[in-house]
């Protein structure tokens, strides 16, 4: 039985990051998603595009888009959604987190 990948990324999450890389002329490149420390809750959510995993990591697919992520932060990201909106308010990628116990407003930290 295949164990359950730590995180998913919606349809429109992972088209967004496949947009995002051909603008910026980064073909081949895949998402690192990673837990940093810090922002107003303790940690916070960091995307940013990489060409090669490291060692630890752990590599995901989503429809052809490589996802990396270390250990530490693949413990704390488990069951996690992400998802990309578009609003007249707000455009971005939301993190669903529902192992946080508390979030900052502008949803980019936890504890």
């Amino acid at each position: 039985m295949e164990a359950a990948q730590p995180i998913t990324l919606t349809e429109k999450a992972v088209e967004a990051v496949k947009l995002a890389i051909n603008e910026e002329g980064l073909q081949g490149s895949g998402l690192r998603v990673a837990v940093v420390g810090g922002g107003c809750s303790g940690y916070s959510y960091a995307l940013d595009f990489a060409e090669d995993c490291d060692e630890d990591d752990m590599t995901l697919d989503f429809n052809g888009l490589p996802v990396f992520l270390d250990p530490h932060s693949a413990q704390l990201l488990k069951g996690v959604e992400i998802d990309y909106i578009e609003t007249l308010q707000r455009k971005g990628f939301v993190f669903n987190n529902p192992n946080a116990t508390t979030t900052c407003g502008c949803g980019s930290s936890f504890s």
